[in-house]
């Protein structure tokens, strides 16, 4: 019999009342992820109220679909997956986004709101800068691969790399203690 692990977090989806918690996690989590990948100018024009506005305008537009890892009252991470943008997609589902915080980077925080995001019996792909090595490890462990695509991420321009996971992908990359 396992074990039973409390975590000080709790992931649920995203609810109005902590929609400028997301807006401050995911702005705090490009700036600690992304300096020295994305241009300074980018990270520091972010604005808080523009970027909560956007996440209450998918909140109401695509309900569930986005999670929220909170501790205190304080969103500490997020994901969010839904159908792809791309017209060439290769799956139905893609993970839009998954940030922690640094500081709660390695704790499993993260691991939670990928099962959240994720149904782990369907195919899906996402987008990863190609210089994030830790982010790319991070969906390995999860089952993704690169599957050779690349392209330019419009906001920073920045090269991001496709990774995808098939149930059959997924099965064979899991370990029996679930690593």
């Amino acid at each position: 019999m396992a074990a039973v692990t409390e975590h000080p977090w709790r992931v649920q989806p995203l609810t109005a009342e902590y929609v400028y918690s997301l807006a401050e996690c995911h702005i705090a989590c490009w700036r600690e992820a992304y300096r020295g990948l994305v241009p300074a100018h980018v990270l520091d024009a972010f604005d808080i109220g523009r970027r909560a506005e956007q996440w209450e305008r998918d909140r109401l537009r695509y309900p569930g679909r986005t999670h929220v890892a909170v501790v205190d009252d304080v969103v500490i991470g997020f994901s969010s997956a839904g159908p792809p943008g791309d017209p060439d997609a290769v799956t139905p589902i893609e993970l839009h986004a998954l940030y922690v915080r640094s500081s709660w980077h390695g704790s499993g925080v993260a691991d939670d709101l990928i099962r959240a995001a994720l149904d782990p019996a369907a195919p899906c792909s996402l987008w990863v800068f190609e210089q994030n090595a830790r982010a790319k490890a991070f969906y390995r462990r999860h089952g993704f691969v690169l599957d050779g695509t690349r392209k330019v991420e419009p906001f920073t321009a920045a090269i991001e790399v496709r990774m995808v996971r098939t149930p059959t992908m997924h099965a064979e990359s899991v370990s029996d203690d679930g690593r």
